[in-house]
């Protein structure tokens, strides 16, 4: 009798036990945290999950101004802070009835840094960029601060990102080591050169497919992708944690960020598209109005056209990385967009070149001038039009500055020119002002001319700021 009274009593509490409402506390996804930047002088989002229909009051130091929500059904609340310029620390507090307060919280400019592996080529570990002991030892910047995404694919979009070190970090000889070295590079230029805290998102993955990082919902307007879209997205999907499926890491990686105020982008990718050229042309321009889309604004959004990679070859040829970089080029029609050329910096035998520091300067002279309105070169000579003059073809740029130049003092090197039977030959180049002048002895009815059009160029162009000119062509060849 007395082991059946002592179930029965234990199965009664137990049912008492799980008729009663289940509380919980406030959490908060990794992205808000301690250390953490918000984007000055907007109206910037917070959220998280507390107790359904709990009253959620969140309260920001910089004007003691206090924000309230109720946590829906799902325990789901948000609330949008205005904030100043920049400035801080600062701290946050966020109560439900049991405060938690975010301290250390500055007021700056935040930055998306996503793209395959140069992008997340970190400036030690397996990246062991240019002179890193010693970038790393100086990387004293307590107004920069870092957040490290994870690693992770989705079938379908997510709510929360996982990051490393469970949030944001002050950026410091100690922890900047394994983040991304363009990133980093970028986000010390601005820093220096605007006098505001930077926050910088790494979320990239190596060797990983521009279609990974695109919702399925835009790309489902390319044919090419559509039943790529419903396979990774049907219920039957097994678990895979391949990257390079169609949507999987904007899904896990760029999904879950949407919600968080940023002031744009900078993107380092393509290798893994270089075989694919003409699809990148419409690809490439679609993910980026996919991000602002998610955004909900005209995101600012500067990317690196690739740098110059391979053996080089002694006659002029076709090349399925200059198509890519012409891919790239080519979005440059797409507004509030900017591109860092690093045909100059790469290296023959290193798909990851080690000179991180020149691309994330070029990135940031793109964001000084066109986002933050800066008067200054940020772009090297830009092929605009041609025109055929006997046996010469004259070849016009914008970007060129006071006038056109070289890099190494020498005579203007990576032109070729073709006639009508469509064969290239090296060319001779002459620098006028903003144009070069080129022309060749194999060819005495020239319809055609390209720069630096290889894997692996022999060029010099640049303007005056010796920022390189972007390869191109005038045929569609």
């Amino acid at each position: 009798m007395k082991n059946k009274y002592l179930i029965t009593s234990v199965g009664t509490a137990l049912g008492i036990f799980l008729a009663l409402p289940v509380y919980s506390k406030i959490t908060l996804p990794d992205c808000i945290s301690d250390n953490m930047v918000l984007q000055q002088q907007s109206e910037t989002p917070l959220w998280g999950t507390a107790t359904a229909g709990k009253r959620v009051a969140v309260v920001t130091s910089w004007d003691s101004r206090t924000y309230t929500a109720v946590a829906d059904a799902h325990g789901k609340w948000a609330v949008n802070v205005e904030t100043p310029q920049a400035g801080g620390p600062y701290s946050i507090s966020i109560s439900d009835g049991k405060k938690r307060v975010l301290t250390n919280v500055l007021i700056g400019e935040v930055w998306i840094c996503s793209g395959q592996s140069n992008m997340a080529m970190p400036l030690a570990g397996w990246g062991q960029v240019t002179d890193y002991e010693q970038e790393i030892a100086a990387a004293d910047y307590p107004e920069i601060r870092l957040l490290h995404v994870k690693e992770t694919t989705a079938a379908a979009p997510r709510d929360e990102a996982a990051t490393e070190h469970n949030g944001w970090q002050v950026c410091s000889p100690a922890t900047i080591s394994e983040f991304s070295s363009v990133g980093y590079f970028f986000g010390r230029h601005l820093n220096q050169q605007l006098h505001v805290p930077i926050g910088l998102i790494n979320t990239s993955w190596g060797g990983t497919i521009a279609e990974a990082w695109t919702s399925g919902e835009s790309l489902a307007a390319m044919p090419d992708f559509k039943a790529a879209v419903q396979e990774v997205g049907a219920p039957a999907q097994l678990p895979d944690d391949n990257p390079n499926r169609p949507t999987v890491l904007y899904n896990a990686m760029i999904h879950p960020l949407t919600p968080y105020a940023v002031q744009g982008a900078i993107w380092y990718q393509g290798e893994s598209n270089a075989d694919r050229a003409e699809q990148y042309k419409i690809l490439f321009p679609l993910m980026i109005r996919d991000w602002r889309r998610a955004w909900g604004r005209d995101l600012p959004f500067y990317f690196v056209q690739l740098a110059n990679f391979m053996e080089r070859k002694a006659e002029p040829q076709e090349s399925h990385w200059a198509a890519l970089r012409e891919a790239q080029l080519q979005t440059l029609q797409l507004n509030n967009t900017g591109m860092a050329v690093a045909i100059d910096i790469g290296d023959e035998k290193d798909i990851h070149p080690k000179n991180k520091q020149e691309v994330g300067r070029r990135l940031a002279l793109a964001a000084e001038a066109n986002t933050y309105n800066k008067r200054i070169a940020f772009s090297g000579p830009v092929y605009t039009g041609y025109k055929i003059e006997n046996d010469k073809i004259h070849v016009y740029f914008k970007h060129a500055g006071t006038g056109l130049a070289t890099s190494d003092g020498k005579a203007p090197a990576g032109f070729a020119i073709a006639g009508p039977d469509k064969k290239f030959y090296w060319a001779t180049a002459v620098v006028e002002k903003d144009r070069i002048v080129v022309s060749s002895p194999h060819v005495a009815f020239p319809v055609a001319v390209r720069y630096a059009w290889a894997d692996n160029p022999a060029c010099n162009l640049c303007n005056d700021a010796q920022l390189p000119a972007s390869p191109f062509r005038t045929d569609s060849w």
